[in-house]
């Protein structure tokens, strides 16, 4: 029997929730690192990241971080490192993932909520101007410290 798609916050860092991060991580960036155990901690300590995760019959079939911060202008939010596996794409799971994210900022008062996708990524950007984003006219500058 399939249960329904659910979408759980993950708040404690467990063996299980490691692995399938780190089974996620290569299908969002090739250039990303996998998560260390100290590192996944403390990505989930850390107040203003809350990463939450799509399942269904205990699989994890994707995730979704939102980052929170107050600024002098109000809380604001930034949804970052949205992934669905891809053997579960086609199903809405992107979908879920964000409404849930834009549900729980409205519930802790987030003012306005931003990311940014790929002109190339045809199916994420009709998603997310689908449930209400909207591109707006700016330029996004990267400063990327060399380590």
């Amino acid at each position: 029997m399939t249960k329904m798609i659910r979408i759980r916050k993950v708040s404690e860092q467990t063996e299980k929730d490691l692995l399938e991060i780190n089974n996620l991580i290569p299908q969002l960036s090739q250039s990303a690192k996998l998560l260390t155990k100290t590192e996944f901690t403390s990505l989930l300590d850390a107040e203003s990241t809350h990463l939450y995760f799509a399942e269904e019959n205990e699989q994890v079939l994707g995730m979704l971080s939102l980052v929170t911060f107050p600024i002098p202008t109000g809380l604001r939010g930034w949804v970052e490192d949205v992934v669905v596996d891809t053997k579960a794409r086609g199903k809405g799971v992107g979908k879920l993932l964000t409404m849930h994210a834009l549900k729980e900022a409205q519930k802790m008062g987030v003012l306005t909520i931003d990311l940014t996708s790929r002109p190339s990524r045809d199916v994420a950007n009709r998603l997310y101007q689908s449930v209400g984003f909207s591109a707006r006219v700016t330029n996004v500058y990267r400063f990327k410290h060399v380590c």
